[in-house]
């Protein structure tokens, strides 16, 4: 016969496996008498699982929905399943769920047996996933659940991280944050060696353990972490900043403006600001109009004249006399 924690996760996992049993299959399943089960289900009861019991000949016993999650006993396919499942999710930038997806799958790689890894290596390793849009910037799913471990357990990080260039620099943080845009995963650290809180981009960061030691969190930058990371790789980053007033609600310039791209702010039911950046001003002129909303420009100034640069070469191009290529073959 089973010892009693065992037969009480072996009675768990039956009843998670199949919406009802009755009290002689289970007793048979786990070798023991009804009576058993019905302690080992009292038991089950008191550790929070809301087991319903039905009574009479066709009664028997089912795992109900309780106020909050109980654990979960997976067998190796599930696991697998749920492993997948989550790499998925968070390399892919589901929305709403990336950040989540890291941790859990930080939570379930902690206890992956070895033979359960090398089979959910071997399925990311050799499945391609065809994406649409822009190419997202990959990021090993193993660094991502490091960086994750070490946030939940606020241990010091070590690593190499590279610019855009690719030159490397060795960097000590005390981590806080992974915060998922729809392209990227970026890290918000308290840099060691420079007393300031900075935010790094993961696909750029290489690990290089042991980590540690711990650490007492600090007070984070900002309450909206979120609105921080955007604002420093949509304005701070660039060398050219602006205000816009779009006459567009914020929620219809969200469509097309990407948090990586700017930050927006409600005006009124019909407009918004858009505070963002880009290497020079004609640059975000461009992608300004390409947003194809009605605008004006709140700041800086220099971006009017641009625009009214811009103006005067359009509509020369519009009135130009250059012969076309046909007319040029004729006079021929």
């Amino acid at each position: 016969m089973l010892e009693t924690s065992a037969r009480l996760l072996r009675l768990l996992s039956l009843l998670q496996a199949r919406r009802e049993w009755t009290g002689a299959d289970l007793a048979e399943r786990l070798g023991v008498t009804p009576r058993t089960v019905r302690r080992d289900v009292e038991r089950l009861r008191e550790l929070g699982y809301p087991v319903n019991a039905s009574p009479g000949t066709g009664g028997g016993y089912q795992l109900g929905a309780g106020a909050e999650l109980p654990p979960l006993l997976l067998d190796d396919d599930e696991a697998v399943a749920v492993a997948v499942g989550l790499r998925t999710a968070a390399g892919n930038g589901v929305e709403g769920i990336g950040e989540a997806s890291v941790r859990a799958l930080a939570k379930l790689e902690q206890v992956l047996p070895a033979r359960l890894r090398r089979r959910v290596s071997a399925l990311n390793e050799f499945t391609v996933p065809m994406l649409r849009g822009p190419q997202r910037s990959t990021v090993d799913a193993a660094v991502l659940t490091d960086l994750a471990a070490v946030c939940r357990d606020s241990e010091r990080l070590r690593f190499l991280y590279r610019d855009h260039e690719g030159a490397g620099t060795r960097r000590l943080v005390e981590p806080h944050r992974l915060v998922c845009s729809e392209r990227r995963w970026y890290l918000v650290a308290w840099d060691v060696d420079r007393a300031a809180w900075r935010t790094f981009r993961a696909d750029r960061i290489e690990p290089r353990p042991p980590h540690g030691p711990r650490f007492t969190p600090r007070t984070p930058p900002a309450e909206d972490l979120a609105a921080y990371v955007s604002q420093g790789v949509s304005q701070r980053a660039y060398a050219a900043q602006a205000v816009l007033r779009l006459h567009v609600s914020a929620e219809e310039a969200a469509q097309e403006v990407s948090p990586s791209a700017g930050v927006l702010e409600p005006v009124d039911e019909r407009s918004c600001l858009l505070r963002t950046g880009a290497a020079s001003l004609d640059v975000m002129l461009v992608h300004v109009l390409l947003m194809g909303f009605e605008f004006e420009v709140v700041e800086p100034p220099e971006l009017r004249e641009r625009i009214g640069a811009a103006r005067d070469r359009l509509t020369r191009a519009l009135h130009s006399t250059a012969p076309t290529a046909v007319e040029a073959t004729v006079r021929e």
